[in-house]
């Protein structure tokens, strides 16, 4: 028997209202679903609550495709040009990304960042509406794809990260090079000691170990995890040690 639109919105309540941490009566979440596509629209606190809320709806029964319009609230409300601007100058700045042709989209004119070098390795394009980073484009391998999103969350106004980046030639993921994005992206940020931290992946989850001074940090590493593009979970065992 197929699927109601009723039962099927019914179980897609109930299995947002089991996630932890998720209250749908302060950050309210629009369900709607048509022909097995569920639309899904609101704002939810954090990339761990928009990441669960997608892999919960997306179990349902009934349920082929999603349209995400869920946002995250942003750690600083900023608008589109200071966002765009951010989200510029983390690319021109990234030394991995040094022999890249860097381009915008700012106020509907197409804008050049960084000219090609003679030898280019890739190409990203940037465009921010409503506290949205789109992010187009090429780029060598998956690492260079992952890097370039997280830059754009780290942009505390982005309020969702759309990475459309190509990576040419393509090239297979795998656990093993999850991990090797989670271990580049720790390193890279400042706020974490990544020499403290170990990381295993099963399955696109990321499990966390390690020791850290302070409970901030231990959110911080976490949350740099759900940034990443292909993580599909986070078990964080961080121990907090002063």
């Amino acid at each position: 028997m197929a699927a109601t639109t009723e039962n099927v919105l019914g179980a897609v309540r109930s299995a947002l209202q089991s996630i932890p941490h998720m209250d749908l009566h302060a950050c309210p979440i629009a369900l709607s679903f048509a022909d097995g596509v569920l639309t899904m629209e609101g704002e939810v606190p954090n990339i761990a609550l928009k990441k669960l809320a997608l892999e919960r709806a997306a179990a349902i029964r009934g349920v082929t495709g999603i349209v995400d319009r869920l946002r995250c609230a942003p750690a600083a409300r900023m608008g589109d040009v200071e966002i765009s601007n951010q989200v510029r100058d983390a690319l021109l700045q990234e030394p991995a990304f040094a022999d890249f042709a860097i381009a915008r989209t700012l106020k509907g004119q197409e804008e050049v960042v960084r000219t090609p070098p003679a030898t280019v390795r890739g190409s990203i394009s940037l465009e921010v509406e409503d506290g949205v980073v789109t992010l187009n484009g090429y780029v060598p391998g998956l690492d260079d794809k992952r890097l370039a999103g997280v830059l754009a969350w780290w942009v505390p106004g982005s309020r969702d990260v759309i990475n459309g980046i190509v990576v040419e030639p393509p090239e297979e993921d795998s656990d093993d090079k999850i991990a090797d994005a989670v271990r580049l992206v720790l390193e890279k940020d400042p706020l974490v000691n990544a020499s403290q931290i170990r990381c295993g992946v099963r399955r696109s989850v990321v499990t966390l170990t390690g020791l850290v001074p302070t409970e901030s940090e231990r959110e911080m590493a976490e949350f740099d995890v759900w940034y990443i593009f292909g993580v599909d979970g986070v078990v964080n065992k961080i121990q907090v040690h002063p």
